[in-house]
């Protein structure tokens, strides 16, 4: 079975990105973005894992030249029904193993934002790295994102009832860190796993180390009832912690931030 085609193929992503607490993430990821390339020139960017394009088609319409690479076809083709007209992105079919398609040293950008969430194995782990520095071009930069173990533990193994299937399942380990595989879907890290990941290549360095959407997954409902002013001020104050260090584990998404040498 392919779990994860099914999984998006039932799944409103769209939605999820367009939900007020899910803006949090869009906006926070879009702010780095922006901080990060400049508004000097435009960029050539890859996004791994596009989804349905709502951070590739947003780039495009800034005006940088953008390859969305996709695995699922269900998001493939929300994504490219929303493209026309839009002559500076090209979208392709493919998984974040194999960037074999895109020569070394092509992009200024590389955002990796969706396929760690759904790679299981160290080797997996590190191949999808691998690829994305390939692609960037010396002193370009590598977006990439995770889905964080403690948030997954507070929200759906104890506040969703999930605990004892999660035991008896044998799905933690004795320090209750979530053991995943491919029938699971979403694979959980801890900031000691990205930090060994990270040292495997000594040609990157991290340049930020951000919490996506700090509590907001905590407090969904409330977030969705704000009106714009006092949404206005939750953006504030999330922007005021989501880089400090002693918060990032808690996060239901990190992203990392890493230039290559």
């Amino acid at each position: 079975m392919n779990y994860l085609e099914n999984y998006y193929s039932n799944y409103d992503e769209e939605g999820r990105l367009l939900s007020r607490h899910g803006q949090v993430e869009y906006l926070t990821t879009m702010k780095y973005i922006h901080e990060i390339m400049g508004t000097a020139e435009k960029k050539k960017i890859l996004e791994v894992g596009a989804g349905t394009g709502r951070y590739s088609i947003a780039l495009a319409k800034e005006g940088h030249v953008v390859d969305a690479l996709e695995l699922t076809t269900h998001n493939l083709e929300i994504m490219n029904s929303k493209i026309s007209g839009i002559k500076n992105i090209r979208t392709h079919q493919g998984t974040a193993l194999d960037l074999s398609g895109f020569a070394d040293e092509t992009f200024d950008m590389t955002l990796v934002l969706g396929p760690m969430y759904h790679i299981y194995t160290k080797e997996d782990k590190e191949k999808v790295l691998e690829e994305a520095i390939r692609v960037t071009k010396k002193g370009g930069h590598i977006f990439v994102a995770y889905c964080m173990n403690e948030a997954t533990m507070i929200q759906f193994a104890f506040k969703a009832g999930k605990i004892w299937e999660c035991i008896n399942n044998h799905m933690l380990t004795e320090d209750f860190k979530c053991l995943s595989e491919e029938k699971d879907l979403f694979e959980m890290v801890r900031l000691e796993e990205i930090n060994e990941l990270n040292s495997k290549f000594d040609n990157v360095e991290r340049v930020k180390l951000i919490a996506a959407d700090s509590a907001t997954n905590y407090m969904r409902e409330c977030i969705d009832e704000m009106d714009d002013a006092t949404f206005e001020v939750w953006m504030k104050y999330h922007f005021t912690i989501c880089e400090r260090q002693d918060l990032i584990g808690a996060t239901n998404h990190s992203l990392d931030i890493l230039r290559k040498k």
